[in-house]
Order: structure tokens, then sequence, then C-alpha cells
């Protein structure tokens, strides 16, 4: 059991290691800009690319400026938050380029309110007809 968690936390270095340096490459960011952005030496970037250091959540939150994408994703990616289910909305917003990280996410902090507050009043049309079967069974 010990083992399986070192492997799975040695998985996400790796796993966020190739997800920043993809990110970075299809930015067409160096590894040298990407490390002064970040506030990180080169080696040390190149080390965290490569699945031999794990960035703390200020290094990833410093990486994702750098790389004008959510940190949230890179978050999720090292295993410092769960994923969320994506949607057409938040995905939308999040790679909006003419909104800052800050405008991003009162955005989504809004969209997910009134998403909470539909939820009690609102049933899914995929819901509908599975429920309404169900009561009417239970109702018997």
């Amino acid at each position: 059991m010990v083992e399986q968690a070192g492997q799975a936390v040695g998985q996400a270095v790796d796993d966020i290691g190739g997800y920043i340096r993809s990110q970075r490459e299809s930015a067409q960011v160096s590894v040298r800009q990407l490390a002064r952005i970040a506030g990180v030496s080169n080696p040390y970037l190149s080390q965290i690319e490569r699945g031999l250091r794990k960035p703390s959540a200020e290094i990833l939150q410093q990486i994702a400026k750098g790389l004008r994408i959510s940190a949230e994703a890179l978050y999720v990616k090292a295993g410092i938050l769960d994923e969320k289910p994506a949607s057409a909305v938040t995905d939308a917003v999040r790679a909006d380029p003419g909104l800052t990280e800050r405008q991003k996410q009162v955005l989504l902090d809004i969209y997910q309110s009134f998403r909470r507050e539909n939820d009690y009043d609102v049933v899914p049309a995929s819901d509908v007809s599975s429920s309404s079967s169900e009561e009417h069974h239970h109702g018997r």
C-alpha cells in the first residue's frame, strides 16, 4: 500500500512536469523565459519538467501565470486539487486570453453560484423520466 501511494505521488510529479513542458512548448516559451517569470532558476524548472522536483503551489501559480493558463489546471495535474467536471462554459472562460486570471475567477464564481442556486429548483432533463417513474413506483 505504501509503495503504491509513493508511486502515485511520483506519477503526479511526472505528469505535472510533462504537462508544464507541453504547455510551455505550445506557448512557444523557452525554459529561460518561464523560469524568469516564475522566479525560479533554469535548472530548477528543468528538473520540474523532467519530474525530478515537485513544485510548491506558489511556484505552480507563477508558472501558470507565465504560461497564461489556469493555476487550477496545474493544481489538478499536481494532485493538489481534485478535478471538477468541466463544462463548455468553464472551458471557454478559462481559455479566453482577453480576461485576467482574476476576471476569469470572478466569472466562474458567479456562474457556479447560479448553477448551485438552480440545482435546487431544476431537475435535469435526463433525470425527469427516471425520477417520475421512481416516485410513481414508490407511491404504490
